[in-house]
């Protein structure tokens, strides 16, 4: 059976690649249960430092392969976790890795959904983003582009987004800053891989933590949110990363971070 999304380890980098290039990537309920278990997997694996996920044959993800939901009852096609599971909902959120979003071509629906869930998202001159769901009566189907995305790029461009189901070109995109970059296609791939270097050179104790404090903090007020970063600073006080961290500096050489 031919496997559907791709996991590969690089220097420290995890690349989750989705890859049905006949169907644009298009989520089938398989793909999607591959696709969670490799994000799952990524947040994981102690070789596995910077997560990058990209599409194959120059797509990103064409949204759900509505033949696959047409033959799943409406009613049992919601029902997929409590809605307080967010890793269900929210894979890439969930990783305590950063987490790259390498976009190639149309990115639509599901598609969609998923580059909101990444930390950093680079884009190919020809990427598009769709939040096409009210052409199909639906809200955005992981909740990202209705929570997610007005805090990305504000309420007012998010609704219009979400209202039209227009597609947002890359340097539509870059100018709203929903992408850090955009670059030509055949050097999307490299460019990601640059900065998932760059990230490199941080703690992972600290990437995720920071990465816990960043989202959570969009939910909850300023005294909680203080109190929680009372806490995961005391942690990295404690942390072998921190020691190593001030060590690396005092002696003027890279550090080499356990991420304890």
């Amino acid at each position: 059976m031919k496997t559907l999304v791709r996991y590969e380890v690089e220097g420290s980098i995890a690349t989750i690649t989705l890859d049905r290039p006949e169907k644009r990537n298009a989520m089938s309920f398989a793909m999607l249960g591959e696709f969670n278990r490799a994000v799952e997997r990524a947040g994981a694996d102690p070789e596995a430092r910077v997560v990058i996920v990209t599409g194959s044959g120059g797509s990103f993800c064409a949204g759900t392969d509505l033949s696959d939901l047409s033959s799943v009852p409406g009613e049992q096609r919601g029902g997929r976790a409590e809605s307080r599971e967010k890793s269900s909902w929210w894979p890439l959120v969930d990783c305590p890795k950063p987490v790259i979003g390498a976009i190639d071509g149309a990115a639509v629906g599901m598609g969609a959904e998923f580059t909101s869930q990444c930390d950093v998202r680079i884009a190919s001159s020809r990427a598009r983003f769709a939040w096409n769901f009210a052409h199909r009566g639906l809200v955005p189907d992981t909740g990202a582009g209705s929570w997610l995305l007005p805090r990305l790029i504000g309420t007012a461009r998010a609704l219009r987004l979400l209202y039209s189901g227009a597609f947002l070109s890359a340097e539509e995109a870059l100018a709203f800053g929903y992408v850090s970059r955009v670059v030509e296609p055949d050097a999307l791939a490299e460019a990601a891989r640059a900065e998932a270097v760059a990230f490199l050179a941080g703690s992972p104790l600290s990437h995720r933590l920071i990465k816990s404090l960043v989202y959570a903090g969009l939910e909850r007020g300023a005294p909680e949110h203080m109190a929680e970063h009372r806490k995961a600073l005391e942690i990295c006080f404690r942390s072998e990363d921190h020691r190593e961290g001030v060590a690396s500096f005092l002696e003027r050489r890279p550090a080499r971070f356990s991420g304890r």
